[in-house]
This record gives structure tokens, C-alpha cells and sequence, in this order.
């Protein structure tokens, strides 16, 4: 099963003048619709003038979520350009964003085409393109009598600590690579209860312990 992907580090910037319009491109790594409105919303703070801000995202290991958006531009010169070269750095769970300034000369649609994918090429151009393995995230609620054996477990199969919860219901969210859940489970059940592994898949449920899939990452 395949569960790495390409992506980026962390936000980057590019721009791009042509004829006195400024594009400006602001990129980063968002793995769902509301993250992309987010940020989507935070560029647009950054600049309440602006005539458009055109962008494309795309989600997913099968990169069958997508959006293209022109924003007011005429049909296919913004949005398009955008998308493609988030393709063309062959990246997803990404969304890239162009604010356009316009410097009083028409552009026409090549020129605007080739605007909007220069601006984005150059914030890419300065990002850190990484590969990310997709990953199950499980909730662990545990009781308190049995937390040394759920942090132990953890560490010793070296799971990632997503979050961790100690109120009166607490909790732990843990990361584990997809293609390794179907067997890393049993050995987690089993760590825990600290039982045999053989028993352990035979055991529906351990005391005091609740897993629970929260969502793919």
C-alpha cells in the first residue's frame, strides 16, 4: 500500500510583475477544505484591496480533491495555472493562493496564464518540498490505573504523540503509518494489556481502554 506523498514545509512567497501588475503567491501545506478557508481568509486580511485573489488546492494520496478558482479573472487564466503547478511539483494537501494587483495595462489571457503560474512556480521555487507518509490518528481513552502501560506501549513502538489529554477522561492521540495499522494494532492492544500477541488477537476489547479512528492525516 502506498501511503507517502509529497509536500511542503512550511508557507513560502513568490511574486511576479509583468507590465505593472503585481502578483503576489503565498503557498502552504493544508490538508482539508477548512484549512484552506483559513488560510484562504488570512491572505485576504493581508491585502483588503486587492481585485482578486485566484488559488487551487489539492487534497488526498489519490489527489481527486481539487479546486481551481479564477476569482473574477476571465475563465481558465488564474485558477488553471495555479493548479497545474502544484502538478507540476507533483505535490497534494497542498493550496496555493495569487493576489493580483493591477498596474493599468490588459494583460490579455496568455499574458495572465503565465502570470499567475510564474508567481506560483516562484513560491514553490522557495518552499522545502518533503515526502509525508499518510497515517491513521486513534484516540487512546485509558483509565489512569493503566497509563504507564499506554505511554510504554507508545514509546516502545515508536508511535507519534499527536496530542495528549490528562483531565478526568484522559486520553492520547496517536499516529500510525497506514500501511501499518492492520498490524500494529494487535501489538499495541497486546504491550498494553501485557499479554502474549497471540492473545491479544483474539481480544476485542482491554480493560480500561477505548480506541477510537479519528480521521487520516
Amino acid at each position: 500500500m502506498q501511503d507517502t506523498f509529497k509536500t511542503i514545509e512550511s508557507e513560502s512567497y513568490g511574486e511576479f510583475r509583468d507590465r505593472g501588475s503585481k502578483f503576489q503567491a503565498y503557498v502552504a501545506a493544508v490538508d482539508s477544505e477548512e484549512a484552506f478557508a483559513a488560510f484562504l481568509e488570512r491572505v485576504k486580511k493581508l491585502h483588503p484591496k486587492a481585485r482578486h485573489a485566484c488559488y487551487a488546492y489539492r487534497f488526498g494520496l489519490d489527489k481527486n480533491n481539487f479546486r481551481a478558482n479564477d476569482d473574477g479573472e476571465p475563465s481558465g487564466t488564474a485558477g488553471r495555472p495555479i493548479l497545474g503547478q502544484i502538478d507540476s511539483f507533483e505535490l497534494t494537501n497542498v493550496g496555493a493562493i495569487v493576489i493580483r494587483y493591477f498596474g493599468g495595462t490588459l494583460l490579455g489571457t496568455s499574458g495572465l496564464i503565465n502570470a499567475y503560474r510564474a508567481a506560483t512556480a516562484a513560491a514553490f521555487a522557495e518552499s522545502k518540498i518533503i515526502q509525508k507518509t499518510v497515517c491513521d490518528i486513534y484516540r487512546l481513552h485509558f483509565d489512569y490505573a493503566i497509563m504507564s502501560q499506554v505511554m510504554n506501549a507508545t514509546k516502545k513502538l515508536n508511535l507519534e504523540m499527536v496530542a495528549q489529554n490528562f483531565d478526568n477522561n484522559p486520553s492520547l492521540d496517536i499516529a500510525i503509518p497506514q500501511s501499518k495499522t492492520e498490524e500494529t494494532l494487535p501489538q499495541l492492544k497486546a504491550k498494553i494489556a501485557q499479554v502474549p500477541i497471540e492473545m491479544a488477537l483474539e481480544m476485542k476489547t482491554v480493560e480500561g481502554l477505548k480506541m477510537e479512528l479519528l480521521r487520516v492525516r
